[in-house]
């Protein structure tokens, strides 16, 4: 069973920039734009500007994308729909955190 206080008991890492422990990615993240999938087909993507151990989440300037998957009753065809919005601030709950995605770097 993972510890909920995994973050209070790590050392803190030596250098900026090293990843030595899940959360390091995250913090490295800071004030960039990330992608956030949720439970119940939710993705989000925006800045971030603050997180704790158990993954809430503060992000600016984002976007939305839910996918609803429907059925239409005369062919029993399945219709997928995808519905955008923006929002400027966003706490997220971290229990329906299932992926955060960093921005892409290279280097």
């Amino acid at each position: 069973r993972p510890s909920s206080r995994m973050a209070a008991t790590t050392k803190p890492t030596p250098g900026v920039g090293a990843v030595e422990e899940p959360l390091d990615l995250i913090r490295l993240s800071i004030d960039e734009r990330v992608c956030v999938k949720l439970r119940g087909d939710r993705e989000l993507r925006g800045r971030l500007h603050a997180f704790d151990q158990h993954l809430n989440m503060i992000l600016g300037d984002v976007e939305e994308t839910v996918t609803a998957v429907e059925v239409d009753e005369d062919t029993y065809e399945e219709i997928t729909k995808t519905f955008k919005r923006k929002l400027g601030m966003l706490f997220i709950r971290g229990d329906g955190v299932i992926l955060i995605a960093p921005p892409l770097r290279t280097s």
